[in-house]
């Protein structure tokens, strides 16, 4: 993977203050619109369908966590920029095959295999010309923006702020808090919170599962962040906290599949671009 996507300040102590500021500056540059996914809407039916077979993948063949967030991400900002008008499944096929292979792309991995088992045990399979047709729709609904600012890009960050000398509960902290960031991206309501938000909570939370002594002082520095919008973090830490009591598994639940497959990606005249939100 990519350092960058996971951390662009992959050297935070060397870097200027600028840089940081920069990065909370832009990160709502690579956020869906929230107000685009509601529950009777056929983006949510579309992207219901495209994060389950997502996340089965990444359980049965293995995929890298991060390509699977990035390719959540892209759907989520695509969907929220198209206005579907046909419930057609293989809309979310096409979307899950074309944002995988893009992020795997951008990440420096290579899931050809994967790919083309995962379309082969769920009976459904496009052709390279209409992957790469598809994954050029995405890229100009996305203006091009591919180099995701996640919540993973701010980890490094807030565990700079915290005071902490051993090792090994860093690297513990942060694989803990990087799998809750996963884990929130099957729950619509994290859509609307800013990836340092997210990062800051997952954090938070991990600190509470691994060191709940240092609970209450690494929250004080986090409440201390200038970056930091205080109602909207606690909100958020809120409903993380919640997701964490009660399981991942109700957010997954899939509506019954249908046997359509498109002739092409020349379907897509089905769909039309609506005002970038952003």
């Amino acid at each position: 993977m990519d350092p960058a996507l996971e951390n662009p300040l992959a050297s935070f102590e060397d870097q200027q203050y600028d840089s940081v500021s920069a990065l909370f500056a832009n990160e709502s540059d690579h956020m869906p619109c929230p107000l685009s996914f509601k529950s009777s809407d056929l983006r949510c039916f579309i992207r219901r369908h495209a994060v389950s077979q997502i996340f089965n993948a990444q359980l049965c063949y293995g995929l890298d966590p991060f390509v699977v967030y990035l390719s959540v991400n892209y759907i989520d900002r695509f969907l929220s920029k198209q206005e579907i008008l046909e419930k057609k499944p293989w809309i979310a096929r096409i979307l899950v095959v074309a944002t995988l292979s893009l992020a795997a792309k951008m990440s420096n991995c290579n899931i050809a295999n994967s790919l083309s088992d995962l379309q082969r045990e769920n009976g459904f399979e496009f052709d390279a010309h209409s992957t790469q047709r598809m994954e050029a729709v995405i890229l100009a609904a996305l203006g091009w923006r591919m180099r995701s600012i996640t919540p993973f890009s701010f980890l490094n960050y807030f565990l700079s702020l915290f005071e902490i000398d051993d090792s090994s509960l860093i690297v513990a902290l942060k694989q803990r808090a990087s799998n809750i960031i996963l884990d929130s991206q099957r729950d619509l309501k994290f859509l609307e919170y800013k990836p340092s938000t997210i990062a800051a909570s997952a954090l938070l939370c991990a600190t509470r599962d691994l060191n709940p002594l240092k609970f209450s002082s690494f929250k004080d520095e986090i409440s201390s962040c200038q970056y930091i919008n205080q109602e909207r973090w606690l909100d958020c830490l809120r409903a993380m906290e919640e997701m964490l009591a009660n399981g991942y598994e109700s957010t997954l639940h899939a509506s019954p599949s249908c046997p359509l497959t498109p002739i092409s990606v020349l379907d897509l005249q089905h769909t039309r671009s609506v005002t970038e939100n952003n």
